[in-house]
């Protein structure tokens, strides 16, 4: 075969790949919906929230309910305490918790409304919940929190750690000291202060389950002082699993890619919120009840008993 022809016979394949190209993109349209209903897809509602963030304010309401999801007694009689419970993926998680069998406490910074509709979600489950107010940073709040959970139900079974903050910042020399103690505080200190509080009470089958990110497995050059406490928690779930082997404690962690909380637009601006969740392969920030099955999955000893030390990424298709 002469070059001549060789070259006219890669044309002609360049073009059949190109007419194919054209006509797969023509059958793709919005975002991947896998789950038992539909989920919202970018472009979302252009909110920018004053911190904490309020889900009751927000727009359009995150779907943390799950009704297709159908409890079946993985956690009976356990009493599990989730920081941050009281909106996003904590709020989803402290139903999914009661709808297994679980009594619940949550621990909220200042988001009264949030935390109410959450106590509310928990006893339409059957079950009961007690609200604590306060700032995960300080150790005596997170001792006092623990001893009242424990007063309150005479047991602790599950510790979630998810309370969190994060602010964006485009340049290092724009991230204050006082922004990145904030960060590293509650992020850090806060899962650290809950977990030595928890750990005395915790018994054989017991687990705590740690909020990572995705940013704690890419960075995020925006997220700098985020995306470090995110790798600091993923490292903090394996040596303290490693440390409380022994007690029969399992210490785990999920680690979420975007998700339509109250945490973001309390962030981003609002052309930023807009679009988030897009650059995903799935092309959508997830719901907080696409995500709280896995933290039912490692607070069960039925389902996770050999599981310990383990990030678990749900990150919508990287």
């Amino acid at each position: 075969m002469s070059s001549k022809s060789t070259a006219a016979k890669q044309r002609d394949i360049q073009s059949q790949v190109a007419e194919a190209d054209e006509k797969t993109k023509s059958k793709t349209t919005g975002a991947m919906q896998a789950g038992a209903r539909n989920y919202p897809e970018p472009p979302f509602p252009k909110v920018h929230q004053g911190k904490p963030g309020s889900e009751a304010d927000l727009p359009l309401a995150p779907m943390y309910e799950a009704p297709f999801y159908k409890g079946s007694g993985k956690l009976k009689d356990k009493v599990a305490l989730i920081t941050g419970g009281d909106s996003g993926i904590g709020r989803s998680v402290a139903t999914l918790f009661a709808r297994e069998g679980a009594d619940i406490a949550i621990v909220h910074l200042d988001e009264d409304e949030d935390a109410a509709d959450t106590k509310a979600a928990v006893e339409k489950e059957g079950r009961q919940c007690f609200v604590i107010k306060g700032d995960v940073k300080d150790p005596k709040f997170c001792r006092d929190a623990v001893a009242k959970t424990v007063k309150e139900f005479a047991r602790l079974d599950v510790l979630v750690n998810n309370a969190a903050f994060q602010v964006h910042t485009a340049d290092i020399e724009d991230l204050s000291d006082e922004h990145f103690d904030e960060t590293l505080k509650t992020n850090l200190y806060g899962y650290f202060y809950m977990a030595k509080a928890a750990v005395p009470h915790l018994e054989n089958g017991s687990a705590i389950i740690n909020t990572g990110s995705v940013t704690g497995l890419e960075g995020s050059k925006e997220l700098l002082d985020y995306s470090m406490t995110k790798g600091g928690i993923h490292a903090f779930t394996k040596a303290l699993a490693s440390q409380l082997v022994a007690k029969g404690i399992r210490v785990n962690a999920v680690a979420p890619g975007p998700v339509w909380t109250p945490l973001n637009p309390s962030d981003k601006h609002g052309e930023d919120v807009a679009n988030f969740g897009s650059q995903t392969p799935m092309r959508r920030a997830a719901q907080p009840e696409e995500i709280a099955p896995a933290y039912v999955f490692l607070a069960s000893p039925q389902m996770s008993s050999y599981i310990t030390g383990e990030v678990l990424p749900i990150v919508g298709g990287y």
